[in-house]
Order: C-alpha cells, then structure tokens, then sequence
C-alpha cells in the first residue's frame, strides 16, 4: 500500500492549484482523477481580479498573459465598472478552463506532484493518524494511505459522500443550456431577458457561446448532455434564432441547485471549490471562490504536515472560507431571482438599476464581483485581515513577495531584530502606500494577508502562536 502525506480526488483547477501550494512548501502529494485524459472544455472561464493576483504571485504570468481582459462585472445582467479597484489585475480574465488545468498541472508536475489518472475513489477508511482510500484504477483496485486527504472533485463530490459530510442543500427548479458552436452569425446578447426566458450570446475567436433558459420548463432528469437539437429548440422558443446550421463544440446543462456543507473539515478529511459549495454558475464565482479556498488551504495543510501549525490553524480553514461561500450563495440566489423570474421582477430590477448608478453601491458590487472585499484572519482593524498586496511594500531588491510558503514578520522600521523569534523569517520593507500606516512591524501569512500590525512584541508574540506551533515546531496538538 502507498504511503504519502496528502491525496487530492479531483485533478480539476482547484485540486491542481492546491497541488501546486503543497508542492511549493515541499510536501509530498498524489492527485487522483477519475478522467482518464484531461478535460478539452472551456466550461469555467472568468478568473476574478484576486484570482489574477493570487496566479500572478505564483509565477502563472502565461496564462494571465493569454487572457482576454473585461473591465466591467455584472449583478442580474446590470452591468458596472471594474477599472476604479485598487489592484494591477483589476477586472475580469477571460480564459478556457481547460488552459487553466493545462497549465496548472505543467506547474503542479514540476513541483513532483504525482497524478493518477483513471482513478476511480470507492472507499474511505479511517485510521489513528491517517486515512485510506481505496481506487479502481486501470490495474485493479488500489490503496494509498494518506495523512490527510481533500476532496476536489466537484458538486457531485464521492469524497462528501463516503466520509458523510453534513449538508444543506435545495433541489433544483430551473435549468439552462449551455452550448459553443462554430459557424454562427448571431448578434451578441448579454443576459436578454425575453418573455419566454432567458438568452445569452457572444462571439469570440470564431466560437460562439449560447445560454438560454426556457421561462417554466421543468427540470429534466439527465443521464448524460443535451444535444444540441434540444439546445436549438430552446433558442428558438426563446429567441426566434435558428442555430441549426452551427457546428457543436461542448454542450452543458446546468441547473439552480445549491448547497454548502456545515463543516469543510472532518478530521483528516477536508474539501474544496465545488465539493464544499455549489450553486448556478452566474458571474463566475464558483472557480474563483475554489480556486481561493485552494490558496487558504494549501499553507495551512502544509503546516500540519510538516508539524509547525499552531492548534487550531487547520480548522481556520472552515472559519475563514464558509462565510465567504455563504455570502457568493446569497449573491447568486438574488441574482437568479432578478435573472429568470418573470414580469413580477421588474420593478425591483429597475430600482437595483437605479442603485448601480449610484458611486458607493458601483464601488461595493465591484469589491465583491473582484472578490477583494473578504478579509481573513483575527479582527482588528485595517490593514489586519486584509491582502498586503495594496501596501505597496519594498524591500531593497523590489516589491516584497506575497506568496510564501510560512508566514514573514516585515519590519518597516530601521533598528535591530528583536533576538526572541528566530524561527520565523524577518524582512525589513519601506511602506509607499496610504494613508499613513500606523504600524512598525506586520505579520504577513504565506497566502499575503495581515495577520498582525502594530508596534508592541507582546502582541507580534501572541500573533505568532497562532500560527505557529512555537516549541521548537515539534509536535502538533488537536490535528
């Protein structure tokens, strides 16, 4: 029986970036995929501005290179500007889903991360201190034991269901298709509410991309993808548009159930992206907010395993992301209701339209659309719990590096270390942004948010312990 330190279900854009994460703090990981080849759709395609970030951090310049760029967001189809955040990758980056899994996994590779493809996960089985999982692989049957194991494997997730995850989730009640196709001539339509429903349309390098949701069409129960026939069919009910002549690229259906699980860690089980949430794909947040949940997860897994997490560290992954998830699920809900329901919805569509054109209410969507409104980490107040990346922080050789693999205490005063930590990394930076920062010392965690700001060692020292396990990074309690 293989042994290895973490296995990841799902070689999917989450499980593949928390595979990179693990891979660049050195620990060992094999990634198990059910798919025995990688997948060729563009399905999610919109990577937001902390996104942008977080890939830029980590050395992923080529695909956001490759990225078609789209300054404006949407709430329910009423469209705001994205140009005024605060960030170097502000707005939206547009690129195939299957570029992004490409290129992750090239990066995952060569931080020797393992994956097993054609893996089917069957069983899950606890033991004192590890968990074995059990594969129908092309050889047989196979079983790695793992010290922890994460479910990356999406809404359907085998890994909530084997290890019995509590959930609360409503079933679905609307469905749309989704359809790319060639050789069309149709004009752009962007979320065009009609009276028989729904229809969505946009051209780029020669594809189309086609949404359509059929106003009072129940949901129907599928085996496997529409055809397109069915895709035309319903284009047509919708928009009197015949799109018989194009050539079908992918087909999608997808429907408005939705879900989260109470806790995204069961001991030495945990999950992420799609596995632990998942609702209607409107505004793209669901590979973004996955993608983030890999980044917040990713150290703090590596801590456990390399046995220097303070008690608890593990367990701030849940606290940290479920209320984000939670609040995307009240987004996409609300937007859902203004999107697909009938005439009864228009008036407080035309007030929302009315609040998107006022500056403070612009702003708020654009913050949370870009996903830089969440904060991690204790309370207190700005910049603690908020990404460093505004700071503008120098260090003599440049801009400070945001993504670490332990957390760095950055001195922006001159003067000597305090002798008592040695264990974590000291850096001495210049602070150019403002307004003024009233801080001599910061504790930055290896995802680039403040832990800690101020000018007194008893609180730096009380910021550090919960992070780090401080007896000399031996043992690690409560895992």
């Amino acid at each position: 029986m293989t042994v290895t330190p973490v296995v990841i279900v799902g070689a999917g854009p989450v499980g593949l970036l928390l595979a990179v994460e693990l891979g660049r703090a050195r620990v060992p990981v094999v990634v198990v995929e059910r798919l025995a080849d990688p997948m060729t759709e563009s399905r999610a395609g919109q990577l937001s501005t902390l996104t942008a970030e977080l890939l830029h951090e980590r050395g992923l310049h080529a695909l956001l290179a490759e990225a078609g760029h789209e300054p404006r967001a949407h709430f329910a189809g009423l469209g705001f500007d994205l140009s005024g955040l605060d960030s170097a990758y502000r707005g939206n980056w547009k690129v195939p889903q299957y570029r992004t899994e490409a290129v992750l996994g090239e990066h995952a590779r060569r931080r020797g991360v393992t994956v097993l493809r054609g893996h089917e996960l069957t069983g899950l089985t606890a033991g004192s201190d590890h968990v074995v999982c059990q594969f129908r692989g092309p050889t047989g049957r196979q079983r790695l034991k793992a010290g922890f194991v994460v479910g990356c494997d999406g809404s359907g997730s085998t890994v909530r269901r084997l290890w019995d995850f509590p959930v609360s989730a409503t079933a679905a009640t609307r469905e749309l298709l989704r359809a790319d196709v060639t050789g069309l001539r149709i004009r752009d339509r962007r979320f065009e509410r009609r009276p028989a429903g729904l229809a969505v349309a946009a051209t780029r390098a020669g594809v189309t991309r086609v949404m359509v949701h059929v106003a009072g069409q129940p949901v129907t129960a599928r085996a496997g993808r529409p055809e397109f026939g069915e895709v035309v069919r319903a284009w047509a009910a919708v928009t009197g548009e015949d799109l018989s002549g194009g050539t079908p690229v992918w087909l999608d259906a997808f429907d408005n159930s939705r879900g989260q699980v109470g806790a995204y860690r069961r001991g030495r089980v945990l999950l992420a992206g799609d596995a632990a949430h998942w609702h209607l794909p409107i505004g793209g947040q669901a590979l973004n907010v996955g993608l983030q949940d890999a980044v917040n997860l990713g150290w703090k897994l590596a801590a456990a395993v390399h046995s220097w997490a303070a008690p608890g560290l593990l367990d701030s992954y849940h606290d940290e992301r479920h209320p984000v998830a939670a609040r995307v699920l009240d987004h996409v809900t609300a937007q859902e209701t203004l999107l697909l329901g009938g005439a009864e919805v228009e008036p407080l569509r035309a007030i929302l339209a009315e609040l998107v054109g006022l500056r403070p209410v612009r702003d708020h969507l654009a913050e949370t659309a870009a996903n830089l409104s969440d904060r991690c980490g204790p309370p207190g107040p700005p910049p603690i719990g908020r990404r460093a990346t505004n700071l503008r922080l120098r260090t003599d050789s440049g801009p400070l590096p945001m993504a670490g693999t332990e957390p760095v205490i950055v001195r922006l005063s001159s003067g000597a270390d305090s002798p008592h930590r040695t264990t974590v990394r000291t850096v001495h930076a210049t602070y150019d942004g403002a307004p003024p920062l009233e801080a001599t010392a910061l504790l930055l965690r290896p995802d680039g948010y403040v832990a800690w700001a101020g000018d007194d060692e008893e609180g730096l020292e009380q910021a550090i312990e919960k992070l780090l396990w401080v007896e000399g990074r031996k043992g690690n309690a409560r895992l």
